[in-house]
């Protein structure tokens, strides 16, 4: 079990880490950046790649997946929308370098960590399907186990560096886009209007 003092220095090093990649960042930088010696950050982690791995598992530790919220009160709308407020916060520094650095040297170490949050993802998203269909928001003729599949797809598509760096767009905007579809996609007409009664009172995507 990870102890609080150590998920808050992963906190930071991980915002570290998305905003200006991996590489550039020595482990005397990160300890000058967070304010905290060498010696302290060496009592958790062996060596960068260490550091590495502690910060990804951190990762599924803190939401375990994109819809691991799972206090929030309200409709499955609500969980979805408020789910977007905190990717939409968390990635306003996003730099695709992280993903490109990830893969290509901590590739081992990145394959675990999707393969980890591709199955807690899914999990959140099917049981976020059957609760809208449940509540009557949701279309009941959506086939659940394909549309959590293709959503898992089109989240690992948008953090595709290739993709996103040849486009205009940023990650942000493109994630609302695709969001914003998949929300209509799966609602029926009870839930759409749901969800622009929402979008308007939240001032969102």
């Amino acid at each position: 079990m990870m102890d609080t003092k150590l998920k808050n220095i992963l906190k930071e090093i991980r915002l570290i880490f998305m905003k200006y990649g991996i590489r550039n960042y020595s482990m005397d930088d990160i300890c000058r950046n967070i304010g905290i010696s060498k010696k302290t950050l060496y009592n958790y982690v062996d060596n960068k790649t260490d550091l590495v791995q502690k910060v990804l598992d951190y990762e599924l530790i803190m939401d375990n997946g994109p819809l691991g919220v799972i206090s929030i009160k309200g409709n499955a709308i609500d969980i979805l929308l408020n789910v977007s407020m905190r990717i939409n916060k968390e990635f306003e520094n996003f730099n695709p370098i992280y993903i490109f650095e990830l893969n290509k040297y901590y590739p081992k170490i990145f394959k675990e960590f999707v393969e980890k949050k591709r199955k807690s993802a899914y999990e959140k998203i099917y049981k976020n399907l059957e609760q809208g269909i449940n509540e009557g928001i949701y279309r009941k003729d959506i086939d659940i186990e394909l549309v959590s599949i293709l959503y898992i797809r089109k989240i690992e598509d948008i953090h595709n560096t290739e993709f996103i760096e040849s486009r205009k767009f940023s990650f942000k905007e493109i994630f609302n886009v695709m969001f914003e579809n998949h929300i209509r996609g799966i609602s029926n007409e009870k839930g759409i209007a749901y969800f622009e009664k929402q979008k308007k009172s939240l001032n969102i995507l």
